[in-house]
């Protein structure tokens, strides 16, 4: 399995089901900004109702950051609006729901269940030039939480502002960070 890391955005034109409307997006919508891919199973589901909504809470935070989030399953647009009509905790989502019925962009990110038509938990990070800075996957039974997601995207854009240092464990704003050298070999 070849890393994401580093790699950036596949070409993609996609449905999305976003405060009301049918939008649609593109790799070239994502430039300029941070941006979560927050992959799921399904809509209708079980768990994933209670990663998206954990998102809604801290989706003003997101912006805040510079950052947007995109949910996104292999159910259609038109599904995803059914489940936000339908379910109060979905109806709370502000952040667009990407439609990925044909699996393109589950499979380009690695996330794709061939024999199961839907996709892993999936998480991704692109920064504004469009490069994968964090990808985690695990199985469907194991729910995310969008607090630790938020400390890593706090990291990601703090070491993009300063290259010459690092985020060690546990880091949040304002902690002390590493700055690698010969000096540190050993030392921690």
């Amino acid at each position: 399995m070849q890393t994401l890391i580093n790699t950036t955005t596949p070409e993609f034109n996609v449905q999305a089901y976003h405060n009301g409307d049918f939008v649609t997006v593109t790799q070239d919508t994502l430039k300029g900004k941070w941006s979560i891919f927050f992959f799921y199973p399904a809509d209708f589901t079980f768990v994933c109702p209670t990663e998206l909504g954990d998102m809604a809470e801290k989706y003003a935070e997101f912006q805040k950051m510079g950052v947007e989030v995109y949910a996104i399953s292999t159910d259609t647009h038109f599904s995803h609006k059914a489940w936000h009509d339908t379910s109060e905790t979905i109806g709370k989502i502000k952040y667009p729901m990407i439609a990925d019925p044909t699996g393109h962009l589950s499979r380009a990110f690695g996330v794709y269940i061939e024999d199961a038509g839907m996709a892993y938990r999936g998480t991704f990070l692109m920064n504004p030039e469009g490069e994968i800075k964090l990808a985690e996957m695990h199985d469907n039974g194991i729910g995310r939480n969008a607090d630790e997601l938020h400390r890593k995207v706090q990291a990601a854009q703090f070491i993009a502002a300063n290259p010459d240092q690092v985020c060690p464990a546990k880091w949040t704003p304002g902690a002390e960070t590493l700055k690698p050298g010969l000096d540190l070999v050993g030392k921690i």
